[in-house]
C-alpha cells in the first residue's frame, strides 16, 4: 500500500485487510517505535524497513496475506515485496492511494493523530527529522513524491483515495479478487 502522506494509506489498509483476513505492517508504527527509544531518525527508518519484512516473512509462513502500508519511496521496498511474494508462491499487488490536490493532503495531515514518525502537514516534517530542509517549498517536495514514488513497470493498483475509504476498498477488492462480487456504492469511486 503506498502514497504520499496524507494519501489514506493507513485508513484504505486496515478495512482492506478486515477484508481479505489480512495483516497490516505500518510502517509509520515501526518507525515510532524506534525514535520513542532513543534511536536517531535516520535509523529509525532503515531499521523500520529491515524489520517490516521480517515480520512480513513472518506472517507470510503462517499463511497471512499482508499489507505493507509504507510510502514506498525506495526500489528496495518493491524489490523485496515480489521476492518474498514469489518465494512463498503468494501474489503481489502493488496498490498506491493516490490524491493529487496537496490542499487536501495537508488538511489530512493537520486534522489526523500523529504517531512520532509522521508529519503533521504538508510544510510540518515530524520532529525528529533531522535532515528535513525548512528553506524548500513543501507544496513543490509533495507534488514531486506524488510524482516519483517508487513503482513496478506492471499491474499497479491505483485508487483515487479522495473517495471514501470503503470505496477505495471496494475498488481494489474488485481488483484483487474479480471473480469475487464485491458490494459498492453507485458514487463510483475508485480508480484513477
Amino acid at each position: 500500500m503506498a502514497g504520499a502522506p496524507g494519501s489514506g494509506k493507513s485508513t484504505v489498509a486496515n478495512l482492506l485487510a478486515q477484508s481479505i483476513n489480512g495483516v497490516v505492517i505500518d510502517h509509520d508504527l515501526l518507525r515510532s517505535f524506534f525514535l520513542e527509544n532513543d534511536m536517531l531518525f535516520e535509523q529509525s527508518a532503515k531499521l523500520s524497513y529491515r524489520f517490516q519484512w521480517i515480520l512480513a516473512e513472518d506472517m507470510i509462513k503462517q499463511g497471512r496475506s499482508v499489507i505493507i502500508d509504507s510510502p514506498c519511496n525506495y526500489n528496495e521496498t518493491l524489490d523485496q515485496g515480489t521476492a518474498l511474494a514469489r518465494q512463498y508462491g503468494f501474489d503481489y499487488r502493488y496498490v498506491e492511494c493516490r490524491v493529487n490536490d496537496v490542499e487536501v493532503l495537508d488538511r489530512r495531515l493537520r486534522n489526523r493523530i500523529p504517531v512520532r514518525s509522521q508529519r503533521t502537514g504538508v510544510s510540518l516534517p515530524p520532529p525528529d527529522a533531522t535532515s528535513a530542509r525548512h528553506d524548500e517549498d513543501h507544496h513543490v517536495i509533495f507534488k514531486r513524491w506524488i510524482e516519483r514514488l517508487c513503482r513496478p513497470d506492471g499491474d499497479v493498483i491505483v485508487v483515487d483515495s479522495t473517495s471514501s475509504p470503503e470505496e477505495c476498498r471496494d475498488y481494489i477488492l474488485k481488483q484483487i479478487l474479480p471473480s469475487t462480487r464485491v458490494q459498492t456504492s453507485n458514487s463510483g469511486g475508485g480508480g484513477a
